[in-house]
């Protein structure tokens, strides 16, 4: 089996490899990638000697290098995409640009060079917007709250479009909030580790009372490779974990775990057009495909704050005044 994943730079798609090249000693791996402000080469370092991985520096809106790309692998998996609500917010056409348009673009290649591969793209809880009760199934419909949910959830129906119009044997993922090792700075867990290292305030949104499902990336990456194995056609398989908690409470999880005081926290205007909670049911997932998180919240969380206090020169460069401000959705984007 060749697998090109693309976004494999990025937190979860750098994790997607090691598991590949892990968990099946007969699959070979291009890693395309286009080195933007998700992406951080010192993830995949220790995979650079690996005869089964090859990197590739380039953009999947790239018309040219991707066909000529798809034309060489069995298999397709997207993870390629801007992914920060609050960048989303100060400069939506990034992320249109690359998560709708580039999107089509991988679809677009498999259709005229490849109808054969296997495809997974890899969406989010996001698109389905606040959950006010219950959970979403994957049979609710899109509605997207911001730019960044809206550009996947335009994506998602491209992938279901061209399974429909052209048989393409593509499946969709929607996961919850991830975390674990490799994870860059601007996101909640990540963010408050380092600023609480630092001694700094911790910004928390509104109120804290947000609340996500965690979802440890080791996780899903499992739950990704059962859908590239075994998932149907045409289908949305979401992905969570039932690990559902405010950002308060995470927040104050990882303080207590670094003998942190609580007078750190700093409570922050919201962004706009924030979702309140989100919540997935991944029961088709589960019983359908066989899977089920491995990795219990608790040793999670642990295992993750432990690695970045040993990682310092992993996110030192990252850890910028610009992406560790409180609200950087108010950064103004020049064009």
């Amino acid at each position: 089996m060749k697998l090109l994943i693309t976004g494999g730079l990025g937190f979860i798609g750098s994790n997607f490899c090691r598991h590949i090249l892990t968990k099946y000693p007969d699959y070979e791996i291009i890693n395309l990638d286009k080195m933007g402000i998700g992406s951080n080469p010192a993830s995949v370092q220790d995979l650079e000697d690996n005869s089964r991985y090859r990197f590739i520096k380039g953009d999947i809106c790239n018309i040219p290098l991707l066909h000529k790309t798809i034309s060489q692998v069995d298999a397709v998996v997207n993870f390629a995409a801007e992914t920060h609500v609050d960048r989303s917010i100060s400069d939506p056409y990034t992320f249109v640009q690359n998560n709708t348009i580039g999107t089509y673009t991988v679809l677009d290649a498999v259709r005229k060079h490849n109808l054969h591969v296997r495809m997974v793209q890899v969406s989010t809880d996001e698109v389905y917007g606040t959950a006010v009760e219950g959970s979403f199934t994957e049979r609710d419909p899109p509605n997207p709250s911001n730019p960044y949910s809206a550009s996947k959830a335009s994506a998602d129906m491209f992938a279901l479009a061209y399974h429909k119009t052209y048989k393409l044997n593509v499946s969709i993922t929607r996961c919850t909030n991830n975390f674990g090792a490799h994870q860059l700075p601007e996101k909640l867990i990540p963010k408050t580790i380092i600023r609480a290292l630092k001694n700094l305030s911790i910004p928390v949104y509104g109120t804290g009372t947000n609340i996500r499902d965690w979802m440890y990336v080791q996780d899903h990456c499992a739950a990704v490779a059962a859908v590239l194995e075994k998932g149907e056609a045409g289908e949305i398989y979401n992905v969570s974990a039932d690990n559902e908690a405010t950002n308060i409470e995470i927040v104050k999880r990882i303080l207590a775990l670094l003998g942190k005081p609580e007078d750190l926290i700093t409570f922050v205007e919201d962004r706009p057009g924030p979702d309140i909670r989100y919540s997935l049911d991944s029961s088709k997932l589960r019983f359908q495909l066989g899977w089920k998180p491995e990795v219990s919240f608790e040793d999670a969380l642990e295992a993750t704050v432990k690695w970045y206090v040993e990682n310092e020169k992993f996110w030192a460069p990252y850890a910028t005044r610009d992406i560790l401000s409180p609200a950087p959705w108010k950064t103004s984007v020049a064009r």
